[in-house]
């Protein structure tokens, strides 16, 4: 009968650690899909032209993705979004990639979550094709 237990016991504790094993490398294919290419390597101009495309380029209904304000120069909002953008997240400690944290503020999960996971990874991917 002791061996039962300690066979089940054995059993339950392979089983937890195979959970953790699978949740810590879940964890890390998270980290290595969402991470982004430092912003300091791109330019505010390059950081816009990538969200232009992101947002749909020549053929979006609102371009660069603006709909905070109206504007005959979108692209100088986004510049300038860019911009204070990088104060703000020199200031404060969010540990999150620039990128990241500018589409968590430029496309707000709280607002369309699948837009901003697809918001953050286009706009990675058109930085790293300039």
């Amino acid at each position: 009968m002791k061996d039962y237990y300690l066979e089940e016991i054995n059993s339950i504790k392979n089983k937890i650690i195979i959970v953790l094993l699978c949740t810590i490398f879940g964890i890390l294919l998270l980290i290595y899909f969402t991470r982004s290419a430092d912003s300091k390597d791109y330019t505010n101009e390059k950081i816009a032209d990538a969200i232009y495309l992101a947002e749909g380029g020549k053929k979006a209904r609102v371009l660069y993705g603006i709909l905070s304000i109206k504007t005959t120069n979108p692209k100088q909002v986004c510049l300038n979004t860019i911009k204070n953008h990088r104060l703000r997240h020199k200031k404060h400690s969010c540990k999150l990639d620039f990128i990241v944290c500018l589409g968590n503020r430029y496309c707000p999960s709280s607002v369309d979550f699948i837009g901003n996971r697809n918001w953050i990874r286009n706009v990675n991917k058109f930085l790293e094709r300039k």
